[in-house]
C-alpha cells in the first residue's frame, strides 16, 4: 500500500503544486472561497489531482501542524534525493556550488526554517542523516512555506563519509562552531560545504575533525550561541553578502 504524506498551509501546498510535484488529492474547507483555495483548486486540476470538500473538523483532526488554513494536499511519501544528484546538478559559472549539511538537526521547526532560508540564499540542496535528526515532515513542509519544492533534501547514513565525498568533489568543507574565527574576516567564496549542528550539541568531533576551517558568529550578548535556524540563515547570508558584493 502507497504510504502518503500531508503538506499543509496555503502557500506550501500552492508552492507545491507550482513546482510540478504529483499530488494525490487535495482537502479544502467547505464554504471557504479564500483567493488562495481557489488557486489551488485550480492548481490542482491542471494537475489532474482529485480535489474534494470536506469539514473544517475533519482537517482539523488530519492536520499535524495544527494550522492548515483550509487546505490538505495528500503526497507520496517524500522522496530525498541521492549526494550524487547534488553534486551532478548544473553548475552556473555565475554561482559556485552552495550546499547545506545538517548535523543532527532534531527540531522540525529548525529545519523548515532552515530549507526556507536555503532556497533564499540560492543553496543547491541540504544534506541530512537518517539518525537522530529529523526528516521531512508535515511540520518541516508548512515552516519551510513552499522552500521544500524548491531545495532538494538528501538524506545519509554517514555524515561524515559525506564531507569526504564533498572534498573529493572541490568543496570547502566550513563548520559553524565557536572555535572558528568570525565569519565576517573569513573568505567564505568557491564552492562551499556548509555544516551546521544540532540544538545544543553543535557539529559532532568527528564531523569537525573533517572540516576544512570553522566559522563562527561573533556574540555581544550574554547568550553565547543562537538557535539552529537563525545562525544557519546568518551564516548563508554572510556567504551570499561576499558572493555577491565582491566582499
Amino acid at each position: 500500500m502507497e504510504r502518503h504524506e500531508l503538506i499543509e498551509g496555503r502557500q506550501p501546498v500552492i508552492e507545491f503544486l507550482k513546482a510540478g510535484h504529483p499530488v494525490n488529492k487535495v482537502l479544502v474547507a467547505k464554504g471557504n472561497n479564500h483567493r488562495a483555495l481557489q488557486q489551488i483548486i485550480s492548481l490542482a486540476k491542471e494537475q489532474g489531482a482529485a480535489v474534494q470538500e470536506v469539514s473544517k473538523e475533519l482537517l482539523d483532526k488530519m492536520s499535524q501542524t495544527g494550522n492548515h488554513q483550509g487546505v490538505i494536499a495528500q503526497i507520496a511519501a517524500v522522496e530525498y534525493a541521492e549526494v550524487e544528484d547534488l553534486l551532478s546538478a548544473p553548475r552556473d559559472p555565475q554561482w559556485d556550488p552552495f550546499l547545506l549539511v545538517l548535523d543532527g538537526v532534531q527540531d522540525p521547526h529548525n529545519l523548515g526554517s532552515i530549507l526556507r532560508s536555503a532556497e533564499a540564499a540560492r543553496v543547491g540542496g541540504v544534506i541530512i542523516p537518517k539518525r537522530r535528526a529529523v526528516g521531512v515532515t508535515p511540520v518541516v513542509a508548512k515552516v519551510s512555506a513552499g522552500a521544500l519544492s524548491y531545495v532538494p533534501v538528501a538524506r545519509v547514513v554517514n555524515i561524515a563519509r559525506t564531507l569526504d565525498q564533498l572534498k573529493e568533489a572541490g568543496y570547502w568543507i566550513v563548520g559553524a562552531d565557536m572555535e572558528g574565527e568570525p565569519c565576517y574576516g573569513q573568505n567564505l567564496t568557491g564552492p562551499i560545504a556548509l555544516v551546521i549542528g544540532g540544538e545544543g550539541e553543535g557539529i559532532s568531533r568527528l564531523s569537525k575533525e573533517k572540516c576544512d576551517f570553522l566559522t563562527r558568529i561573533p556574540m555581544l550578548g550574554q547568550i553565547n550561541s543562537l538557535n539552529a535556524g537563525v545562525a544557519a540563515a546568518v551564516l548563508m547570508f554572510e556567504v551570499v553578502r561576499q558572493r555577491t558584493t565582491g566582499r
